[in-house]
């Protein structure tokens, strides 16, 4: 059962995010199966009606952490905030690349979470380009109204002009299709100086660009132009880190600590459940 001290810091979370996002109602039209009305319950403290499946939504679109995981500033966590503020401010083009595993979507989850006109859009393969610019809307608050890509090209475009040094991540973007990819392009064209925009993904990412560059394949060039013909490269997660991670989360046996360093491979989604496993078996 979900914990009144739990729904209280959901309903914070949520209370920030509307600010962040401007109004309730886009709040809302950004967040998936979550209601203008839900919305306005959870902030009026109208809570008999919500269920805990609803609350723990509302807490995965808004940043907050109702299993009470910890999360730790690993040097690549660093390097990604550090990125994501420069890209903002300076409405920077750029590539970022990590290992799977490395945290980099967990930093950007929070990063977009705690600033204004931050989008964080996780790609999948997939999409096709009316399926993108529905999403990319949609992760803006912005209600679709045009009928045809190009209409909702200009949607995105006019939204993001009339935004102060707006942000969009592309993260996973290696599942792109190459037409889908090709928006990269529009987008920069039409929002350069004014908009930040950064692709992230594993290594794959770049061997794909550089290969289609070298292939001289359709658009290639033009986007390891955009982005300085260069990729931002996350640091591995090593010893220190595992370790910070781990007594951050309550495990301070150091056999368990190095033996959870030696078994993760570097994957912190592989540290996050051996800590868990760690943690039962001693409750056991």
């Amino acid at each position: 059962m979900m914990q009144k001290d739990q729904k209280q810091q959901i309903c914070d979370q949520l209370r920030a995010y509307c600010d962040q996002k401007g109004s309730q109602n886009k709040a809302a039209n950004s967040m998936n199966g979550v209601s203008s009305a839900t919305i306005s319950k959870i902030l009026a403290g109208s809570w008999e009606t919500i269920s805990d499946e609803m609350w723990r939504t509302v807490a995965a679109q808004t940043g907050g952490k109702v299993e009470g995981w910890q999360v730790v500033s690993t040097q690549a966590y660093d390097r990604m905030t550090f990125t994501l503020t420069n890209a903002q401010a300076d409405a920077l083009v750029l590539a970022v690349t990590g290992e799977a595993g490395s945290g980099k979507t967990e930093a950007i989850k929070n990063y977009a979470a705690g600033h204004a006109n931050a989008y964080h859009l996780t790609c999948s393969e997939y999409w096709n380009r009316r399926t993108f610019m529905h999403k990319l809307l949609k992760c803006m608050g912005v209600g679709v109204s045009g009928t045809t890509v190009g209409e909702m090209m200009d949607d995105i475009v006019d939204t993001l002009k009339r935004k102060d040094a707006p942000l969009i991540v592309l993260d996973e973007a290696d599942k792109l299709t190459d037409q889908v990819l090709y928006f990269f392009i529009s987008l920069y064209n039409q929002l350069e100086g004014h908009c930040g925009i950064i692709l992230t993904a594993t290594s794959f990412l770049q061997k794909r660009i550089e290969r289609g560059v070298r292939l001289n394949r359709k658009g290639y060039a033009e986007i390891y132009s955009r982005i300085g013909r260069k990729f931002v490269k996350l640091p591995l997660l090593n010893s220190e880190d595992i370790a910070a991670v781990c007594v951050a989360n309550g495990l301070n046996d150091s056999k368990g600590i190095n033996r959870i360093i030696n078994e993760s491979e570097g994957d912190l989604r592989r540290v996050k459940r051996s800590v868990w496993a760690t943690l039962k078996g001693g409750e056991r």
